[in-house]
């Protein structure tokens, strides 16, 4: 049998990975950001390649440093923008703005900012007009004060932070002390070279160096903003007279985000839509710069989801109407055809993620692409009308194709050539309880026949806003095919992709259609003869973890069961989790305990492998101790022992990012399903002790 890098763990995290897209100005050109499994093997490399965008041609590499490169994008003279911690720029441990120059030449630092650059923020597309994210400490008025107060942190070895309101950590990472700003940069100030020496050479003996002369100073847009610099997508002018940002504003405990515009020479702020309980987010401009499109969101609540409408109006808010009233489906970021005349987004539809085009005239949305693919990074060629974009699906990682009007496709040449993948993937349906329609994609391995049924995973998603419908370095189901797995990935209840009403089936119920939409689905794989009904095992992460967690209180059918940040007494994950008033709101405080899986831990009766990173602020470590606690408490023998396992990230967060800590643990998941499954001995890594 052909062997695949599935087959290896070790050959698994090797394989390179497109993350990135942007396209020149002129459409000619798409570059992509790679990155490839180090030396050591231990973490990845970034790297920028260009690649010719109308399929012919080879790769090129265009970025190489040690620290590696991300978030490229181009002036509109053809010049590569990218963020680097590479050296020459500021203390050679932030990242910071450099330039690639278009004519060919050395890539050039742009900032040298003390905190570092967050990432690009815009780029206009007929001036050299940059706006970037950067944090600041909160007491500097200057870039040189926010220097020596970090300084003079870090010589005192001071980490402490006051906070004055909520929240106070995001995802992995706690806020403060500095606060997210805005920076306009005009690069047609840039020296056509820089001059001779260092920041480190021109410091002073007692404090930190100035701000280089020789790099254009930085305009703060946002001065004093709080927390008002988390952005929810912005948009620039093509002039880059003009930023329209989504910015948060506090409201109550929690935020909300309103549509500002911001004027780029002076910093005046206007406020074009701002309303209670509402969000308004990821604008976008037309080409001549004269139409503004945004989504305006409902905040939930116990009630019921709310649609994601889609407005249009002029630059300044005026004229402001909803187009696509009928359009069932929740928009991704926005992007104007080059006339003006529509709007392209990719958004989950029935499994997929196709691209879209919603006319300005309400005449009708229109899917692009029919195939089985999820698109994503989708890019308009002013000059063609044409798209570029990364798809993807559980048998191809992200590749950049182009899309022409026609809807004809064309491949990309790319420096991470797709693998050769074992098995096959098909869709399956069945009716739920309540009769409505319910799908999934079953990957099946190789020789899975009714003469050699496979083994079943059921793999369920997290979210739960969302759907099985693009490829996961991080959730990937080949690896559990080439082993002899037989996966099922469903969209239950709570899934984006089939409608507002499939959504509100499961709200302020996780534990009703969701669960038993699950059932449905595995009742129909099982049914299947290539599945062996008898070998059953559940899995999932985040609300994944969660539906884990309630499967294995009110069903013994799996013999094993995963459970990777999970949420398990919705009482302590709603106070703690990193943004508590989301939670606290979607809840009525009667259904987060009727649906809170701790209930029912006297009732598990199957084998749980129990995994936490304690960097997770999203679902917080005391999810997985209370968890592994409570199981220990019941189900511990006199000799110490019991079925369960625990297995603990002390360094990673709600995701397992560093390679070989990914590769313990899909050895620990495989190991744990093997023995219970597949009734093969108890193993554990070696490198685990």
């Amino acid at each position: 049998m052909p062997t695949t890098p599935f087959d290896s763990l070790d050959d698994y995290i090797a394989i390179p990975r497109v993350e990135g897209l942007a396209l020149s100005p002129d459409g000619t050109r798409a570059a992509l950001t790679v990155a490839t499994l180090d030396a050591e093997k231990t973490s990845y490399e970034r790297a920028v390649w260009e690649v010719p965008s109308d399929g012919t041609g080879t790769p090129r590499r265009m970025t190489r440093s040690a620290k590696g490169e991300s978030g490229a994008a181009y002036l509109p003279d053809g010049s590569l923008l990218f963020v680097s911690a590479r050296p020459g720029a500021g203390d050679d441990e932030t990242a910071q703005l450099w330039v690639l120059p278009a004519a060919g030449g050395e890539a050039r630092p742009v900032t040298a900012l003390p905190g570092g650059v967050g990432g690009i923020v815009a780029v206009a597309t007929d001036a050299p007009t940059v706006v970037i994210s950067a944090s600041l400490m909160r007491s500097a008025n200057t870039l040189e004060d926010d220097a020596r107060i970090r300084a003079d942190r870090k010589k005192r070895k001071v980490a402490a932070i006051l906070h004055e309101a909520y929240p106070v950590r995001h995802w992995d990472h706690d806020l403060g002390p500095d606060e997210p700003h805005l920076l306009a940069l005009d690069l047609g100030a840039l020296p056509a070279e820089t001059p001779g020496g260092d920041r480190a050479s021109d410091a002073p003996k007692d404090g930190p160096a100035p701000y280089p002369t020789w790099l254009p100073r930085p305009v703060d847009l946002t001065p004093s903003p709080g927390r008002a610099a988390d952005l929810d997508g912005a948009a620039i002018t093509p002039g880059g007279t003009t930023l329209i940002a989504s910015m948060q504003t506090s409201e109550g405990r929690g935020s909300r985000h309103r549509l500002v515009s911001i004027d780029v020479a002076t910093g005046a702020h206007t406020v074009l839509f701002d309303e209670p309980r509402v969000d308004h987010v990821v604008p976008a401009i037309s080409a001549d710069g004269s139409v503004l499109a945004h989504l305006r969101m409902p905040k939930a609540d116990p009630t019921g989801p709310t649609q994601q409408e889609i407005w249009i109006s002029a630059l300044d808010g005026s004229g402001a109407r909803r187009i696509a009233q009928d359009w069932d489906r929740w928009p991704g970021e926005l992007a104007f055809t080059p006339d003006g005349t529509a709007l392209i987004t990719a958004t989950d539809s029935d499994g997929r993620a196709p691209v879209f085009r919603i006319p300005l005239d309400d005449s009708g949305v229109v899917a692009l692409t029919s195939d089985d693919f999820a698109y994503s990074a989708v890019a308009v060629d002013r000059t063609s009308g044409d798209l570029v974009a990364l798809r993807s699906s559980y048998l191809a990682p992200a590749h950049p194709v182009r899309v022409a009007p026609d809807a004809e496709i064309t491949e990309l040449a790319t420096p991470a050539p797709a693998p050769a993948v074992p098995g096959t993937l098909n869709e399956i349906s069945t009716a739920a309880e309540d009769g409505s329609p319910v799908r999934a994609w079953l990957v099946l391995p190789e020789g899975a026949s009714a003469d050699s049924p496979a083994p079943l995973l059921l793999w369920i998603h997290g979210g739960p806003l969302g759907s099985w419908n693009a490829w996961s370095w991080r959730w990937n189901p080949l690896l559990a095919a080439s082993r002899g797995y037989a996966v099922l990935l469903p969209d239950p209840a709570l899934s984006t992709g089939y409608g507002l009403d499939f959504i509100a089936r499961g709200w302020n119920a996780w534990g009703d259609k969701p669960f038993t939409d699950l059932m449905s689905i595995t009742d129909a794989a099982v049914a299947r003869d290539d599945i062996d009904e008898s070998r059953t095992a559940a899995m999932g992460g985040s609300f994944g973890g969660y539906m884990a967690n309630w499967v294995a209180g009110h069903t013994d059918r799996f013999k094993a069961i995963v459970t990777h940040a999970s949420l398990w007494a919705m009482d302590q994950f709603g106070p703690t989790t990193d943004h508590a008033e989301y939670w606290q709101t979607i809840f009525t405080p009667e259904a987060a305990l009727e649906c809170s899986p701790h209930r029912f831990v006297d009732d598990i009766v199957t084998p749980m492998l129990v995994i936490h990173g304690d960097k997770d602020y999203r679902v917080p470590i005391g999810e997985g101790l209370r968890l592994w606690a409570e199981l220990s408490e019941r189900f511990m023998g006199e000799d110490g022992t019991m079925p369960h396992r625990f297995l603990y990230f002390p360094d990673e967060n709600h995701w397992i990012l560093k390679p070989q800590h990914a590769v313990v643990w899909y050895e620990t998941v495989f190991a744990f399903l093997d023995q219970h499954v597949r009734h093969q001995m108890p193993s554990r890594p070696e490198i685990l002790g």
